[in-house]
């Protein structure tokens, strides 16, 4: 039997997969936060869940030593067969239409206080890609979403709302698009990468950007209203590739798709 090590295993991606790993029966070692533990045992394969997302202009140091400091330690002195480390498709922001590859280089500025978190992002997937010694790989995901309570991002918290209200207002744009996988499709994702021997960098995303508004029609048509602070036109921004992760043979739902089907459902509105 396989073992596992999930680290930052309270977080939203961390503790699904701590619950799936264990549902399979699988051996799982969360160590908590500062756990000494982490450098002296063996490991197994990895997957390297901590770090910060919104608070991280507010917790600049904090953030580095999520994404840069604590990873370093554990290439540097721990013990594992494989290492997966979770960074974000958020490092395209900066690429223009045409960005969205794994291999593409990135556009980033030391002087620009919200590149923060790309940059130190970044340096923790070099030190994954370099210093590995050919066991790590990273993970870029896009917007993870789900529909429990308690899960976190834009969409997570639109499926929410939507199960207590019928009208919804959003301060955003209509404009406005993200890639979005579902947490349990980014799950599927990360097994299927940290039990491969594939190396270098995989966009963990659905590959289709999809507006607020397209969003929006599929609730509409199900019989919610709802609005938005600004009407704009449909964002354009990069695409993310993903003939690598479907090479190894996931392939994940469609947000407006997986959306639909969920509110369809008779138990949606007295799940909340």
């Amino acid at each position: 039997m396989s073992l596992y090590t999930v680290i930052g295993a309270a977080g939203f991606v961390g503790s699904r997969l701590v619950s799936a790993l264990k549902a399979e029966g699988c051996e799982v070692f969360a160590p908590a936060r500062a756990d000494s533990g982490l450098f002296d045992r063996d490991l197994g394969r990895v997957f390297y869940c901590a770090g910060l997302t919104a608070d991280y202009l507010a917790r600049p140091f904090d953030t580095v030593e999520a994404h840069v400091g604590l990873i370093a330690r554990v290439l540097k002195d721990a013990r594992f067969e494989r290492l997966v480390y979770l960074s974000s498709t958020r490092l395209y922001d900066w690429a223009g239409p045409t960005g969205g590859r794994e291999d593409e280089a990135l556009t980033l500025s030391p002087a620009e206080p919200r590149h923060l978190y790309d940059l130190s992002k970044a340096l923790g997937e070099n030190l994954c890609l370099t210093q590995a010694r050919g066991r790590g790989v990273v993970a870029r995901l896009s917007g993870v979403w789900d529909w429990n309570d308690g899960a976190s991002g834009f969409l997570s918290e639109w499926m929410q709302q939507a199960r207590r209200a019928r009208t919804l207002s959003f301060e955003s744009a209509t404009g406005s698009v993200r890639d979005y996988i579902h947490l349990d499709d980014a799950v599927r994702a990360l097994r299927a990468i940290v039990d491969s021997d594939a190396a270098g960098i995989f966009n963990v995303a659905s590959g289709e950007n999809v507006s607020n508004a397209e969003l929006a029609e599929v609730f509409e048509r199900r019989g919610w209203s709802v609005r938005f602070a600004r009407a704009t036109p449909k964002q354009i921004a990069p695409r993310c590739a993903v003939h690598r992760l479907h090479a190894l043979g996931v392939v994940p739902r469609l947000a407006r798709s997986a959306v639909e089907a969920r509110i369809a459902q008779e138990d949606f509105l007295a799940a909340g």
